[in-house]
């Protein structure tokens, strides 16, 4: 039988990997002695990381770990920074699906204080990897990473508080920086650089630059409409990262009732951002539906992940 073309494969040390074609995409990374997981890399076309771990010129910025989840304030308690003793762990794996259109992992990670044993969110995470089209010229390759978190407090309720500091964020590479590598930055509504970007609305986001001589690739970042404060207002910065800020303009209150749930869509691309073809993937990405991750009645597995409605 041959195998699937898309796959998550398990690797030691507490890792991941998302794998098309026998090639590798992305890989996960939940080690414990990290502060929280992340994704790293995550690959172009070209097979060069358009991530990196950390800022490229500030120390104090080693949280920032390629892409990863997290947030300023938990009930006022710090899980974005390294600077507190609040952890994000993964708990578990619940199921790893290969297939021929796509890969995907689902994991249940637990938000601690570092003081308390007891979590204060249950956060359940759905990854799944899938190639991109390959009909422009110079798109093969290309690579979709889908994340949907779940967010469920342990108290009855819990508030994520004001900051632009959450919850996907994404380091890029540094040759694609505006800043260190002459990358650039745009937005759905035609807005370039930090400066016209920083707190404003949109449904999505690139950061696009030459990761070497005529070899130009980058990220496009997409909110879905289900998201709270859609289209949301955006935390970026020319020095190379970019997050959507849901709670950048109030608080956010969840309750065991109201969980939430956020959907992003990240497209490892080749060239620059093409804005036609950014807006067709938004429009699919908005009708698609999310994922469920169910108890699975299959010998030797507990559970599945499949589409809503399927």
């Amino acid at each position: 039988m041959a195998l699937p073309r898309c796959q998550v494969v398990p690797l030691p040390d507490h890792q991941a990997a998302f794998q098309i074609d026998g090639a590798e995409r992305a890989r996960w990374h939940f080690g414990p002695q990290y502060p929280r997981p992340f994704f790293y890399p995550l690959l172009g076309p070209s097979r060069v990381p358009l991530t990196r771990l950390g800022h490229p010129g500030a120390p104090d910025h080693d949280h920032h770990r390629s892409i990863w989840f997290a947030h300023h304030k938990v009930l006022g308690i710090d899980f974005w920074s390294d600077r507190t003793t609040a952890r994000i762990e993964q708990k578990q794996w619940l199921a790893y699906e290969d297939g021929e259109a796509e890969a995907a992992l689902a994991a249940a990670l637990e938000w601690r204080d570092g003081h308390d044993p007891r979590s204060l969110v249950e956060q359940e995470l759905v990854a799944a990897v899938r190639p991109g089209e390959s009909l422009p010229p110079g798109t093969k390759g290309e690579t979709f990473l889908e994340l949907q978190a779940t967010f469920r407090p342990t108290p009855e309720s819990l508030e994520f508080g004001q900051t632009n500091f959450g919850f996907l964020a994404v380091r890029v590479a540094k040759a694609i920086s505006a800043h260190f590598g002459g990358g650039q930055l745009r937005n759905s509504e035609g807005q370039r650089g930090e400066k016209d970007i920083f707190g404003r609305p949109a449904r999505w986001m690139d950061y696009s630059g030459e990761l070497a001589p005529g070899v130009t690739e980058g990220i496009a970042y997409f909110d879905h409409p289900q998201n709270p404060g859609y289209p949301s207002s955006w935390h970026v910065r020319d020095d190379g990262w970019m997050a959507a800020s849901p709670c950048l303009r109030g608080p956010l209150e969840i309750s065991q009732a109201k969980p939430l749930v956020l959907r992003y869509l990240l497209f490892a691309h080749g060239g620059a951002v093409d804005a036609s073809r950014a807006e067709k993937i938004s429009k699919a990405f908005a009708g698609s539906p999310g994922y469920v991750v169910a108890k699975s009645t299959a010998p030797h597995r507990q559970f599945r992940i499949a589409r809503a409605g399927a």
